[in-house]
């Protein structure tokens, strides 16, 4: 059975830019989110309590695909974000913004939990702290075809990763300080990689 790590973190503080540096140093195989192919992102960013539904339910299955995807094969699959963090994170702040009603999201609460009681946790998370205001500099300077993350949601997304975090990860946990302003975590890469593979056990 394949092992699975997950990266999280607020929006722009770099799991994307992380998980492919890391896939590539440990020979690990990238497990992406790629918003752009997601067949209702483009719609819930257009319409947001018409399509948030459909968005967050895709999106919870997607990645519980992914995860079975991993386990049924003999790969190390590191994967950015990950149903953890588009349950507690995203799920929660659009029910906050009122883009999800309450049954709307029990709905998603339900298959969130569901999912999680047929599929095992992570082996390991990979969490990325930075400030907030570090983080609403790097987003104004990025440009995504798809973003559905404002500068302005950073310290409510921050709030309710610090719940969740709070609640207990049950699995081995690394912290990075992801404020530098290191993109290719090139400082730090052969440590990572070497702390992961013990961790591991491969």
């Amino acid at each position: 059975m394949g092992k699975l790590i997950t990266v999280v973190g607020n929006s722009g503080v770099g799991k994307t830019t992380l998980t492919n540096i890391l896939c590539e140093a440990g020979s690990f195989v990238p497990i992406l989110e790629v918003p752009e192919e997601r067949p209702f992102t483009k719609r819930f960013q257009d319409d947001p309590k018409g399509f948030s539904l459909a968005n967050q339910v895709d999106y919870l299955l997607f990645q519980a695909e992914q995860e079975i995807f991993v386990r049924e094969n003999d790969i190390v699959g590191v994967q950015d974000g990950g149903l953890e963090q588009s349950f507690h994170l995203f799920t929660k702040r659009f029910h906050q913004k009122g883009h999800l009603n309450d049954k709307e999201f029990y709905l998603c609460e339900r298959l969130y939990s569901t999912l999680r009681k047929l599929l095992p946790f992570p082996d390991l998370v990979i969490k990325l702290n930075a400030p907030c205001a570090v983080l609403a500099k790097r987003m104004a300077t990025r440009q995504r075809e798809i973003d559905i993350e404002k500068s302005k949601d950073l310290a409510e997304l921050e709030a309710l990763i610090e719940e969740w975090m709070k609640k207990g990860i049950p699995v081995p946990t690394i912290e990075i300080n992801a404020s530098e302003d290191d993109p290719c975590y090139e400082n730090i890469i052969d440590d990572l990689v070497r702390d992961v593979k013990t961790r591991l056990k491969i």
